[in-house]
């Protein structure tokens, strides 16, 4: 018997006889994802979408949150800084000689007493 010579191996497919297509012109063809591939997979490829949405939004919502903590830092610490001067303005003000020489330039009469205050106590 005469042996068989063909050229194509024997567990061989047929070819394709369409040329290979590039991604890039699928996805320029907007062919990247197929409709079989979006009717199998919809309910992955929306928990994706979802879970991207939920990830924009916490990252947004942190970065606005990041930013007025560190407008109220500035704020807090212009706030201390006028307390400071505000408290000592106010123990420069109590100062006994400040508050004799506020008296003195008023006019007032007003003078240091040389001895304490006593109380008086009635008895019954």
């Amino acid at each position: 018997m005469a042996a068989e010579t063909t050229d194509t191996p024997r567990n061989s497919e047929p070819r394709n006889p369409q040329p290979k297509k590039h991604i890039w012109s699928g996805a320029l063809h907007g062919r990247v994802l197929s409709l079989d591939f979006l009717r199998r997979n919809w309910l992955l490829v929306l928990a994706i979408a979802a879970m991207l949405l939920i990830y924009i939004t916490s990252r947004y919502t942190c970065m606005t949150q990041m930013e007025t903590i560190q407008k109220l830092q500035k704020e807090l610490e212009v706030v201390k800084t006028e307390r400071i001067r505000e408290k000592s303005n106010y123990m420069s003000r109590i100062r006994e000689s400040q508050m004799q020489h506020l008296a003195d330039s008023m006019r007032l009469g007003v003078t240091v007493q040389e001895q304490p205050p006593y109380s008086i106590s009635l008895k019954d």
